[in-house]
């Protein structure tokens, strides 16, 4: 499914995925490798890449992962990659879980 997404989905899934990493105003280093396995497996060039690691520094603007401008094609896609994120640190906290549940709310 990945490899269905246009190179403006790619990179809004990956701010979704770094705001994940934000939720509890903590990036681990467990939440950075995951990003970098998505990088590869989304095969985003170095300008991309190096975009998405910049969110990892810095969390994208609020504007920018808007639930509601993710094609409805790619929201599960969006929500179990969302999943992944919160989960690869091996802990799932009250604030990652309430955004995940927003997440779900605003995209059914």
């Amino acid at each position: 499914m990945l490899d269905k997404l246009s190179r403006e989905e790619r990179l809004q899934l990956m701010r979704f995925v770094c705001s994940f990493a934000w939720a509890d105003l903590q990036v681990r280093e467990q939440e950075r490798e995951f990003v970098r396995k998505m990088i590869l497996r989304l095969d985003l060039d170095a300008d991309e890449a190096k975009e998405v690691r910049g969110w990892l520094e810095v969390p994208p603007a609020a504007d920018e992962v808007d639930p509601m401008r993710i094609p409805r094609a790619h929201r599960q896609l969006f929500l179990e990659t969302a999943r992944e994120m919160i989960s690869s640190d091996g802990e799932v906290g009250e604030e990652e879980r309430e955004t995940l549940s927003l997440l779900e709310q605003l995209t059914r």
